[in-house]
Formats: C-alpha cells, structure tokens, sequence
C-alpha cells in the first residue's frame, strides 16, 4: 500500500503588518506498486508529417522507440498507437476506436503495423490529442498517460489546439518530445503543462528509443492515479499562488479547482515512488502583535480519499530577528523560480536580438544556477554564454551556439535542485508538521476541513 509524507517547510514569524505567507510543502511517497492489468491505458502519438521523412532515419528511429515503449508495457495494459500528420490516423488496433490488451500477440501485431508507418502531410496537434482523448474516454481506466512526439512545429490555428487542450484536460497525462531542432519549445511546453506531462528535447534520433523506454517505465510505475493539493484559507485569506517547485517548476495556480468557498484543489496527476515539492503562499488580514493563526491548511487527497494534512501558521511579532529570517526551502526555490524566468526571459531576447537583455538575465541565471548548485544548468549555460565571473554572474554571449543547445536549456530550464546546506554549515529548516499516511486510511480524528 502506497504511504504518503506531507511536510510543512515555513518561518511562521511575521512583522506587525504583514499579511503574506510562504511555505514550502514537500510531499513524498513509498511501497507503491507497479500498475496491473486493467488499471492503465497508453497511447503512443507518432509524428508522420512529411517533416519525419528527412533525414530518413528519423522515422525509422521512430518505429523503433514505438516498438520500445510497446514492449515496455505490463500485460493487461491498454494500449494504442497514433500516427499524427494534418489528421489522427489509428495504427493500432486497425479496429474501431478501443483500446488493445497488452499481451505477447498484441504487441507483436502493433509492432508489425508501426513498420508501415510512412511520412507525409501537415502537423495538426489538436487533432492527435482529441484523437487520444477519444481512445482514453472508451476505457474506464484510472491510469491514462500519452508519449507525444514530434520533429515539427504546429500549422494549425493556435485556438485548435487551446480548444483540444481544454477538451483533454483532467483526461490524461502527456509527456511530450521534440526529436531534432525543427520543433516549437513553447509549443510542446504548452501542451505538457495543461496535461500535467513534461517536455525535453531529443536531440538525435538515436536516442529516441532510450527516451522511450524510460518514459513508459516510468508510466508503469505509477502507483496512485490521481492526487490533489487542497489549499483551505481562512475567513479573509486568498491563494497567491500554488507552484510546483522541485523537480521542475511548474505552475500550478491556474489550474486551480473550487472545493468550497474556501478550499481550492491543484492536480498533481499521478504518482510512483518519488518526491516533490510545491510553494505555497496564502495572505490574510493583518492582526496585533502576539497573534497566532491559522493562515492555511493544506491536506493531500489521493485517489478521493484525504491521504493527510498539514498546518501553515503565522505569528505576528515585534522581534526583528524573528520576522526576517527567511526559511531556508522558501529562499532556495525562490531562487530556483527565478533561475527558470531568467533563462526563458533571455532567451526571448536572444531570439528577438536584444542582446543586451539576454546578457543581463542569462548572466542573472548563471550567477543563480551556480549558488544554489545546479550544476546541470551551469553546464547547460555554459554552451550559450561564457561564464566570466561566478560570483557576480557576469557573461558573454557566445557568438556562435548551435540550436540544440540553446534548445536544450530551454526545455531543461525549469528542472531544479534539491535544497541544500551552504558549504560548510549544517541545513537547518523549520518544520511544523510531518505525516506519514497510508492512502485509503482516514485521517486522524478531529482534522476536518474548517467552515
């Protein structure tokens, strides 16, 4: 049975006056099992725009990372494979609209169909997603998850592919890949954020199979289906924003769902055996110095069932000291946010020719990757700019950078590090709840929801 932690990272001392809180909520799972038959359903989306043709080999490596990621598949999965050029085409199953059972035959006859995959014609997004959306709503399935993978941008009118995201959204989980450099970052990233999936670039077609292999691995291992952050505030209280902060940033706030009239629930999708961390940040009504409150709730709910809950307080008081020392977890993944905005802010203004701009934010970035010791970005950084100085962040641009690099941070931009100590002091973070929960079990009596 999978087990829950939920642990509130916070300094819940405020200065007279204040009305914000920011808390780092890190939750984490253990003793999940890998899904069974029956439980999950994969559609694999194949780019077969006319694109996929040149070089050659990338539909062929194509085939093969279909045929990966079929064999990846745990017998009794539901399964179907997508060719997505100007329309979705089915490739397998060759009947009706449903879904195929993973066994020996089926994997077998989708392997044999993948091989008469050919390129030719446009790119229409919207289309291969409804198309999946139309595969998974035929299964009643908890587990629905997508590869999407593409060499090309989108042709088709963006408020398409606005509409198919709307349709689809809470409908399944999509990772997407671009292969090559022809692709549209923004684009892939748009649709994995509304489906709670991730976005990376393949930068040769020969690592499409690897990617492959371990994206459905990861799928398979997926122990809980759907898991939510409710966020409660009290009377006079407000959401400022929910973000997911660790592994990737990735803002939640708008994906936000209406509990009650003061709970709201951010979709988390679904979970394996992991961890992850989420910025908080609520503000109330100001109160007199000595006050403690409850400034927010935050409870996890997996599957529909509340899997715990933790406190977010604030203490108004007087001591300077107190009130300014910013937590350790809140000051890192500041941090790592703004790393994430600066690399995508300068590579805006690389595109656009305001090198100026650029310089200023990606040596902004440099000078973030480095102290907070992401060490992956600094590596990234340091094939699109010359790093000079460390400390102050001061770079240059480097005159000539090859596309798959300066793809490659940005679709990296927004993983981030762990918090950690500063060299040579120990890590010290406030803490005022941990819980281990069982999913499935009720939690403790007497922590209801506030009204």
């Amino acid at each position: 049975m999978t087990e829950f932690t939920l642990d509130v990272f916070q300094n819940e001392y405020v200065a007279d006056g204040a009305t914000t809180m920011d808390a780092i909520v890190t939750v984490g799972t253990r003793g999940g099992t890998p899904v069974t038959g029956g439980e999950a359903a994969e559609v694999l989306i194949i780019d077969t725009s006319g694109s996929m043709g040149t070089p050659p080999g990338r539909i062929l490596a194509a085939r093969q990372a279909a045929g990966e990621a079929i064999d990846g598949l745990s017998d009794g999965v539901l399964f179907a494979v997508v060719a997505g050029a100007d329309r979705a085409r089915m490739v397998f199953p060759t009947w009706g609209l449903g879904l195929a059972v993973a066994d020996a035959g089926s994997r077998a006859a989708a392997k044999d169909a993948i091989r008469q995959l050919r390129p030719g014609g446009g790119t229409a997004m919207s289309t291969w997603l409804l198309a999946a959306r139309d595969l998974f709503l035929s299964s009643p399935t908890a587990f629905r998850h997508a590869i999407l993978l593409t060499d090309g941008d989108n042709w088709e009118d963006p408020r398409l592919l606005d509409e198919a995201l709307r349709l689809c959204g809470g409908e399944f989980q999509v990772d997407c890949r671009g292969v090559g450099t022809d692709w549209v970052v923004s684009e892939l990233r748009t649709i994995a954020s509304a489906l709670l999936g991730s976005v990376d670039i393949i930068p040769e077609p020969e690592q499409m199979a690897a990617e492959f292999r371990r994206i459905i691995d990861q799928a398979m291992h997926r122990a809980v289906a759907q898991v939510g952050l409710r966020v409660w505030c009290p009377q006079g209280g407000t959401v400022n924003f929910v973000r997911q902060v660790a592994p990737d940033v990735e803002d939640l706030t708008a994906k936000a769902q209406p509990v009650d009239a003061r709970t709201l629930e951010f979709p988390l999708g679904a979970w394996g055996t992991e961890s992850r961390d989420y910025h908080v940040s609520v503000s109330v009504p100001p109160n007199d110095v000595g006050v403690e409150m409850l400034a927010a709730r935050v409870s996890l709910v997996a599957d529909g069932e509340v899997a715990g809950r933790a406190p977010v307080r604030m203490v108004w008081t007087d001591d300077e000291s107190a009130s300014t020392r910013i937590n350790a977890s809140v000051a890192h993944y500041t941090g790592q946010a703004e790393l994430s905005a600066s690399i995508q802010e300068g590579l805006d203004a690389l595109k656009a020719g305001d090198e100026r701009t650029a310089t200023i934010k990606l040596g902004r970035a440099s000078k973030l990757a480095v102290e907070s010791g992401n060490e992956g970005t600094v590596r990234l950084l340091r094939k699109v700019v010359d790093i000079r100085d460390e400390r102050t962040g001061t770079v240059r641009l480097k005159r000539h950078v090859a596309k798959v690099d300066e793809m490659a941070l940005d679709t990296r931009s927004t993983r981030t590090v762990r918090v950690r100590a500063p060299r040579g002091e120990p890590m010290t973070l406030d803490t005022r709840s941990t819980r281990t929960v069982r999913v499935g079990v009720s939690p403790t009596e007497g922590e209801g929801e506030a009204s």
